[in-house]
């Protein structure tokens, strides 16, 4: 399914900045896939520069996979997905726009900025496993990524 060369570790970029959140999206993550590496960043202006590869980001890896949250501090999410799909380097990473926020104008906003999908983050641990699970078969093993 997914074509990336075998052995390769698929690189996860979380924009949280919800400890907890974080704390069990990389449980999750890491758990599913020997291979997956999960990078964790708590604002829109540690996205970008990670995905620039600047300051204290430059060794880091292009990832295969954004989940970015909308409600960050600082440079909020909507900024950061607008500003990765108009990148012409960055606009081929899909992004998964895992939110608080289930407000319809958030939604389409999303949509309307070119995010790959949108989830509506629950509350309730249990059922962010089972979303991160999916996620993490659905994105990382049926759909083909791009290795550039």
């Amino acid at each position: 399914m997914n074509d990336l060369p075998v052995g390769t570790p698929v690189e996860i970029l979380m924009v949280e900045d919800n400890p907890a959140d974080q704390r069990l999206a990389r449980e999750v993550l890491t758990s599913l896939k020997v291979r997956n590496t999960v990078h964790m960043v708590a604002d829109g202006n540690e996205a970008m520069a990670f995905l620039r590869r600047t300051g204290q980001y430059s060794d880091k890896p292009r990832p295969d996979l954004i989940l970015l949250d909308l409600n960050l501090p600082g440079k909020d999410g909507r900024e950061v997905l607008g500003e990765i799909k108009a990148d012409l380097t960055l606009k081929s990473i899909p992004v998964a726009v895992l939110t608080g926020s289930d407000a319809e104008q958030d939604v389409l906003r999303a949509y309307n900025l070119e995010a790959n999908c949108y989830i509506t983050k629950p509350l309730d641990p249990d059922q962010l496993f089972t979303i991160l699970s999916f996620i993490d078969e659905f994105w990382l093993t049926i759909v083909k990524l791009s290795t550039q």
